[in-house]
């Protein structure tokens, strides 16, 4: 399709007028522009990469021969250069993203090639997760003197790694107190971000990961009281599914969503992990002491997240987004009430069966009425997968268990065809 073609088809026709065409023309110069700008972008950031890659390569390639002094001056060299390509930005490219990216990326990795090598020249000691912090450290300001969401992108990564080769990859494991103190000093950057570029890749790929580090982290504060994260990532997910559902996020295509996509398939997840009886009967069997319990990093952690999605979720309401009924919004509400029932009888499985059944019958009655295929699959898998996890753990027969899987894929198609009829009817 030639769109100067087009318009000018357009004017001869008299369908619109030259102010119009002239702004036609002007919105897909913009998105032409914005489109190679992308690219630009892109390119510059992998571009850096190799650079500096390459710099390693030759300076690793002659290693050997060189002196004490010359490895030291060669290993601040990526370092400097970063720093002169960062200013050069600041002076006199401030406006350009593609600059300001790319020399990011190039000090941010420079920063990490000059720690390494200055180890290995003095032969300093130290292992990996202490690498790793003083990285990530140094490379914080980085992120908001040059505003640099690559940056941002490599440190969440970086302190995402870091904790896992602190806590959950060798034997002792460390605190992990330091990972939520350097995800704290993220977060101003990020809502900045959500704020004045909602629509930009690069917060998109924010959605992403800070969900996926979180989720990633939070078991390291498990200790002596594990039975008590079911609660804290019920929470946490139910966390997450109201943000991805605020007025912000809450139009944005699935894709783009980290939050909604965790958060409903996370809720989903666990509960059905936990609608058989052996983890509530395994529950019951345990000794607990309440005492150590109340004070335990994981109750703390689970208080903590219960009352901010508490607070958000009350928020909600003021923007009118819990008219209608949905039962995912108070999941992490109701569960830690189903927890504690599960301490002492086995009627929590049957309530952990009732509140899956009514997740997918609301969502199945959501989906039809807003015309929504998405959610009235979503129910319907919800539902059919209670079914599947239940074929396993019950004596049934298996032509009873035949007869209800063919009753569900009936369902499935029946309800997917009226929909699809209504929609031709409508449209």
């Amino acid at each position: 399709m030639n769109v100067s073609e087009d318009i000018s088809e357009l004017l001869r026709e008299g369908i619109i007028s030259q102010e119009t065409a002239d702004k036609i023309k002007e919105y897909y110069k913009t998105k032409g522009n914005q489109s190679h700008n992308k690219l630009f972008i892109v390119f510059g950031i992998l571009g850096a990469i190799l650079v500096g890659l390459g710099i390693l390569l030759i300076i690793a390639h002659n290693w050997d021969n060189l002196s004490r002094f010359s490895k030291t001056v060669l290993a601040f060299l990526p370092l400097l250069l970063g720093q002169v390509l960062c200013g050069f930005s600041i002076l006199k490219k401030q406006e350009s993203t593609t600059w300001k990216e790319s020399s990011s990326t190039f000090l941010f990795f420079g920063v990490g090639a000059s720690i390494s090598l200055i180890s290995q020249i003095y032969n300093l000691s130290g292992d990996l997760s202490s690498f790793l912090l003083l990285w990530m450290l140094l490379c914080l300001p980085l992120v908001y003197l040059m505003q640099s969401s690559i940056a941002s992108l490599l440190y969440i990564a970086g302190i995402t790694y870091y904790l896992g080769e602190a806590c959950y990859w060798h034997y002792p494991s460390t605190e992990s107190y330091y990972y939520w103190f350097l995800l704290l000093a993220i977060l101003p950057y990020y809502y900045k971000l959500y704020l004045h570029k909602a629509h930009s890749n690069f917060t998109t790929f924010h959605h992403w990961f800070i969900p996926i580090s979180v989720m990633f982290s939070l078991g390291s504060v498990a200790q002596h009281h594990e039975e008590l994260m079911y609660i804290a990532y019920i929470s946490l997910f139910g966390l997450f599914y109201i943000i991805g559902t605020n007025l912000h996020l809450k139009n944005k295509k699935t894709s783009n969503n980290g939050y909604f996509v965790f958060g409903s398939l996370g809720t989903s997840s666990l509960l059905l992990s936990l609608s058989s009886n052996w983890f509530w009967r395994n529950l019951r069997e345990e000794q607990f002491q309440f005492s150590s319990m109340i004070s335990s990093p994981e109750m703390l952690s689970c208080i903590l997240i219960l009352i901010i999605a508490g607070i958000l979720l009350w928020k909600q309401k003021e923007h009118a987004l819990l008219k209608e009924f949905n039962p995912l919004n108070f999941v992490f509400v109701v569960f830690p009430i189903i927890f504690i029932i599960g301490l002492y009888s086995p009627i929590a499985t049957i309530l952990v069966n009732l509140l899956i059944l009514t997740i997918g019958i609301v969502n199945i009655r959501r989906g039809a009425k807003l015309d929504h295929l998405g959610i009235l699959n979503y129910g319907l898998l919800m539902i059919s997968a209670l079914v599947l996890v239940r074929f396993f753990d019950t004596n049934l027969s298996y032509v009873l268990r035949g007869i209800i899987f063919v009753g569900v894929g009936i369902g499935f198609f029946l309800t997917n065809f009226f929909m699809l009829k209504k929609r031709k009817e409508n449209g």
